[in-house]
C-alpha cells in the first residue's frame, strides 16, 4: 500500500513490518475536517496491508493532539449536514480501530484530547509520558462524552474514575492515567518513541494469527459495549445543535469560563 493522498498524516517504517502514523498539521495536531476523515480511513488500509503487522500512532513535535479544530466544531453546531457527516466519521473511527486486525500502539506526549485521544486510548497498547496531559473535554464543550469514552473508559479504569473524569473534564497526567489503568505504560519523553517501536516490533515479529485472534477476542468486550457507545455518540451530536455547545465553543474562543444555561429539558 502506498498511503498516498493523505494531507495530515505522515508515514514511516521504523521496522520492516511496523507502520508509524504521525498526526501532523502544524497546529498542535488538532483534528480538522481533513484529519478527522483521514483518521477514519487509515485503519481500514492498515487492516488490508499485508506488509504491516502492527502500527504506531503518534503526533508530530511536542504534542499528540490538541483535540477538535474549532472551525470544524463551529461547522458541526451550524450545519445538519456537517453534523451527520462527522457523526458517521466518529462512529467509524472507533469501530475501525476496534475491528482492525493489526495491533496498534500509541505514543502520547504533550496534550492528548479529542479525536487524537480516541486513537490513543483505543490503541491496544497505549504509552504516555508521565506529564502527558489527557482530557476528554466533551462536557466542558457542552456536549455528552461520546467518541470513545463510554465504550472503553469504564473497562479500563472502572466506572467510578470514568464518571469522575468524564463528568468533570478534569485533566489527568500520564502517570495518573497509568496508575488507574487508563493507559498501558508510561515512558520518559526521551524514550517514548523507542519504547513504542520496541513494543510494536515485538508484536510485528510475534505469531500473527495468535496475536490477531487474541485482539479480536478481547475486543468483544468493546463490541458488547456498542449500544452504550452508539447512544453516547447520538447524544453528543444531538448536543451540538443546542445552546450548551454554542456557549462552550464561544467560551473557548473568548478564553473565558463558560456560562451554561442553569436548567435544561434533558
Amino acid at each position: 500500500m502506498s498511503y498516498e493522498g493523505y494531507q495530515r498524516l505522515r508515514f514511516d517504517r521504523p521496522h520492516p513490518r511496523v507502520l508509524r502514523i504521525t498526526m501532523d498539521n502544524g497546529k498542535m495536531n488538532t483534528a480538522d475536517a481533513v484529519m478527522h476523515a483521514e483518521l477514519v480511513r487509515i485503519w481500514r488500509e492498515v487492516d488490508e496491508d499485508d506488509s504491516v503487522n502492527s502500527a504506531i500512532i503518534t503526533g508530530a513535535g511536542k504534542t499528540f493532539s490538541a483535540g477538535g479544530d474549532f472551525a470544524m466544531v463551529r461547522e458541526i453546531t451550524e450545519s445538519f449536514e456537517a453534523r451527520t457527516r462527522v457523526w458517521r466519521e466518529a462512529r467509524d473511527l472507533v469501530y475501525n480501530i476496534v475491528n482492525c486486525r493489526k495491533p496498534v500502539v500509541s505514543a502520547m506526549r504533550g496534550v492528548a484530547v479529542g479525536a487524537g485521544l480516541v486513537c490513543g486510548i483505543l490503541a491496544d497498547v497505549s504509552i504516555a509520558t508521565p506529564d502527558c496531559r489527557i482530557t476528554d473535554g466533551h462536557t466542558r464543550l457542552g456536549v455528552a462524552a461520546g467518541d470513545h469514552a463510554a465504550i472503553i473508559w469504564p473497562l479500563l479504569c472502572g466506572m467510578a474514575k470514568a464518571k469522575y473524569y468524564l463528568l468533570t473534564c478534569d485533566r489527568l497526567d500520564g502517570a495518573e492515567a497509568e496508575r488507574i489503568g487508563l493507559v498501558s505504560l508510561v515512558s520518559a519523553d526521551v524514550e517514548l518513541d523507542d519504547r513504542a517501536v520496541e513494543v510494536a516490533s515485538r508484536l510485528a515479529d510475534g505469531a500473527q494469527s495468535a496475536i490477531r485472534w487474541t485482539k479480536y477476542s478481547l475486543n468483544n468486550w468493546l463490541r458488547m459495549a456498542g449500544p452504550s457507545f452508539d447512544a453516547s455518540l447520538a447524544m453528543e451530536f444531538m448536543g451540538f445543535s443546542g445552546p450548551e455547545a454554542r456557549e462552550g465553543l464561544q467560551s473557548f474562543l473568548d478564553k473565558r469560563p463558560p456560562q451554561f444555561p442553569p436548567t435544561t429539558e434533558a
